[in-house]
């Protein structure tokens, strides 16, 4: 199936060359595949990995494991961002 994969800010470095200019990447990912299984392969180190959205819905820590995409979702995660 297939997803769309966004990473923001000092995570776009972690996608592969040729999509960091727009931070996006289209994945083709077996069906049922987890957060954590699309993940991955890209190596995000875990204290990264702060806020995740699927389709524009918060998905928990605890959840990353077990919640299967579907055809056509985003999954868009940003790491801990400090602002003033």
């Amino acid at each position: 199936m297939k997803i769309t994969f966004k990473l923001f800010a000092t995570l776009t470095d972690y996608l592969p060359a040729p999509s960091r200019a727009d931070n996006v990447v289209a994945l083709e990912v077996p069906a049922g595949a987890t957060i954590a299984q699309v993940i991955e392969p890209f190596r995000l180190p875990p204290k990264l990995v702060h806020l995740v959205l699927v389709n524009g819905v918060y998905i928990g820590p605890a959840q990353r494991a077990s919640h299967a995409l579907r055809e056509g979702d985003t999954l868009a995660i940003w790491p801990p961002i400090a602002g003033g």
